[in-house]
C-alpha cells in the first residue's frame, strides 16, 4: 500500500482471472473463420440439418411404437422388456447418428459398467445440450427431468422411452419424492435401466467442476464417474448464463468440418461407511476424483448461485455473471446478511459525490469494517478497479448490492439510481452524470440514452427526478424493454426443449 493506492499487480488478481463458470465468450475472430462458417452454412448446413432431422423422426416413431399400450404408471412401476427394451439399442443407434450427420464424432474411453456393478451413472461437466450424447452412448438410462420436458409431442416420446424419473415443480415434497424414487431405482432387484445424473444440476464452461448436487448419492450405491469432453480448436457447444444462445451455438457447429465430443468412463467409485451415511461428503469426494481425471479444479459454486444470475438477468443488470464473485466473495466477508452497504449509504453520504465516488482501498476496508489485510476483500475490491489504478466508484458496489438484495422487477432499479447516484439537492441525477449511470445501471445502449439526453436539452433542465426518468421510459417504445422481461423468459422456454433429454438445462 502507498499513498492510499493498492498495487493489483502485486496484491490482487485481475478481474478477468477470477474464475466464473458461468459465462463463454465466442466470436469468429478471424477472416478465414468468417469466410468458412459462410461457405459451409451455404454448401453443408442444410444436408447435415436435413440429415439430422430424418434420423431424430425416425427414432421418434420407433419410441412411439414401443411405447404404444403404456401408461406413465406403467412407464414408472416396472421396466420394459421384451420387444420394447429391443428397440433401446436401435433408438440409440439413431441418437448417435444424428451427430455423425452433425459432423461430431464421439470417441469413447474406458468401459461402461453393468447396472450390477454401478446402478447410477455420475456424467460432468455438463456444459451444453449437446451432452444428450450420452444417453445414447449408455443405452438409454433413466433420466432425472422436469415433468414438463416429458409433455413434449416430439422430445417427450424419447425421454419417456428411458423412463426417466420426473421431478413435479408443483409439488411440495418433490425434491424429497425424487430422492426417493432414486433411491428404489438404484436398489431395486427388478431389471431397471441405469439413472443417469448430471450432478452439478446447471451448464457451465468446464473451467472447473462446481458443487454437485447429493441426489445421486443419497442410495449409497457404487457410482460410475463419467467425464465429458469437447477438444475442439473453436468451443462452438458450450452453452452458459452469459453467453450465445442455443440456435447460434447449433448452427457454427453444424458449420464446422468436423468436431468431437470425448466420453471417458472411469473406474466404479464405491463408497465407504462414511460416505454413505453422508451423501454430501460421498459427492465431494466423487467430484475430487472427476476433477482429477478431467485436468480442472473445483469450485465451491452451487445451481443456486444460478438463480442469482436468473434474478440479474430478468432485471437487465449489465454483467449480471459478474456478480457471483461479489456475492461469493461478501459471504466469505460476512457481509450478506448484514446491513454495511446501507450504512455506508446513509451514514457517509459525503464519499459519493466526493470526486465522483471514488474512494482508496484503505478507505473501502474502513468502510466495511474489515482488516486491509484480508484476501477476500483484496479480490472484492480488484473486480470494481477494472483498471488498476488502485481506487473505485463506490457507488458502482452499492449500487449493484442493492439491487440484487431489494429490487424484485426492472422498474425498481430506478429509485436505487437516484439513491445512490443522485447528486442534486432533491437527490436527482445531474444531466452530466446521466449517460454513464444509466448504461451502468439499467443497460441502456448509447442510442437510448443519447435520445434521452436530447430531450432533457430541448427542457434545458441541468437535472432530472425520479418520476420525470420514469415517465420518459415507460412512454418511449425503444426503452420499453427495461421493464420487460419477455426476452429472456423465451430463452427459458427454449432450454427444456433443446437439451435432446439430458435431463438437466439451465433452468432445472
Amino acid at each position: 500500500m502507498m499513498n492510499g493506492k493498492l498495487h493489483a499487480a502485486e496484491h490482487l488478481p485481475n478481474a478477468e482471472d477470477l474464475l466464473n463458470p458461468f459465462v463463454h465468450r465466442l466470436e469468429l475472430s478471424t477472416t478465414y473463420d468468417k469466410i468458412k462458417t459462410g461457405v459451409l452454412t451455404v454448401a453443408v448446413l442444410p444436408f447435415r440439418v436435413a440429415a439430422i432431422m430424418v434420423l431424430l423422426v425416425l427414432a421418434w416413431l420407433l419410441a412411439c411404437v414401443g411405447l404404444l399400450g403404456l401408461s406413465e404408471d406403467d412407464l414408472r412401476s416396472r421396466p420394459m422388456t421384451g420387444w420394447r427394451r429391443k428397440l433401446t439399442p436401435v433408438i440409440c443407434a439413431l441418437g448417435r447418428s444424428t451427430y455423425r450427420a452433425g459432423g461430431m464424432s464421439l470417441v469413447i474411453r474406458g468401459r461402461q459398467a453393468t447396472r450390477s456393478e454401478a446402478p447410477i451413472l455420475v456424467v460432468a461437466p455438463h456444459s451444453t445440450f449437446l451432452d444428450a450424447s450420452i444417453t445414447y452412448i449408455t443405452g438409454f438410462p433413466s433420466l432425472i427431468v422436469r415433468r414438463e420436458s416429458g409433455l413434449n409431442p416430439f422430445i417427450g416420446k424419447l425421454i419417456n422411452y428411458t423412463q426417466p424419473v420426473y421431478v413435479w415443480r408443483e409439488d411440495p415434497n418433490s425434491r424429497q419424492n425424487t430422492i426417493k424414487e432414486i433411491i428404489e431405482r438404484a436398489t431395486s432387484d427388478l431389471d431397471w435401466p441405469q439413472v443417469l445424473i448430471f450432478p452439478e444440476g446447471t451448464c457451465t464452461n468446464r473451467s472447473c467442476l462446481i458443487t454437485f448436487k447429493p441426489g445421486a448419492f443419497y442410495p449409497g450405491v457404487p457410482v460410475q464417474p463419467v467425464c465429458l469432453r469437447y477438444p475442439n480448436k473453436l468451443d462452438t457447444v458450450t452453452w452458459t448464463w452469459e453467453g450465445p444462445g442455443a440456435l447460434k451455438l447449433l448452427w457454427l457447429t453444424l458449420t464446422q468440418v468436423h468436431s468431437s465430443c470425448v466420453i471417458e468412463f472411469l473406474p466404479v467409485y464405491h463408497p465407504n461407511e462414511d460416505e454413505k451415511r453422508d451423501p454430501k461428503l460421498y459427492a465431494n469426494n466423487v467430484r475430487k476424483l472427476m476433477a482429477r481425471a478431467l485436468g480442472i479444479p473445483m469450485s465451491d459454486y452451487t445451481y443456486d448461485d444460478c438463480r442469482l444470475i436468473t434474478r440479474a438477468k430478468r432485471l437487465n443488470i449489465p454483467g449480471a455473471a459478474g456478480l457471483l464473485e461479489v456475492q461469493k466473495l461478501r459471504g466469505r466477508l460476512g457481509l450478506v446478511n448484514s446491513d454495511a452497504e446501507e450504512k455506508i449509504l446513509s451514514e457517509h453520504r459525503h464519499l459519493f459525490s466526493k470526486e465522483g465516488g471514488k474512494i482508496s482501498y484503505k478507505q473501502f476496508a474502513k468502510l466495511l469494517g474489515i482488516e486491509p489485510s484480508d484476501g477476500h476483500l483484496q479480490q472484492l475490491f480488484c473486480l470494481y478497479d477494472k483498471e488498476s489504478s488502485g481506487v473505485i466508484d463506490v457507488r458502482e458496489y452499492i449500487f449493484e448490492v442493492l439491487v440484487i438484495s431489494k429490487a424484485k422487477k426492472t422498474s425498481d432499479i430506478i429509485p436505487i439510481v437516484f439513491q445512490v447516484f443522485g447528486s442534486g439537492e432533491d437527490g436527482s441525477l445531474s444531466q452530466s452524470d446521466l449517460p454513464g449511470v444509466l448504461q451502468h445501471t439499467l443497460g441502456m445502449a448509447p442510442m437510448e440514452v443519447a435520445q434521452l439526453c436530447s430531450h432533457l436539452d430541448k427542457t434545458g433542465k441541468a437535472h432530472i427526478s425520479h418520476d420525470e426518468l420514469t415517465k420518459f421510459l415507460q412512454h418511449k417504445s425503444d426503452c420499453t424493454g427495461l421493464f420487460s422481461s419477455n426476452q429472456w423468459n423465451l430463452k427459458n422456454s427454449l432450454s427444456t426443449e433443446c437439451l435432446l433429454s439430458t435431463g438437466s438445462s439451465k433452468t432445472e
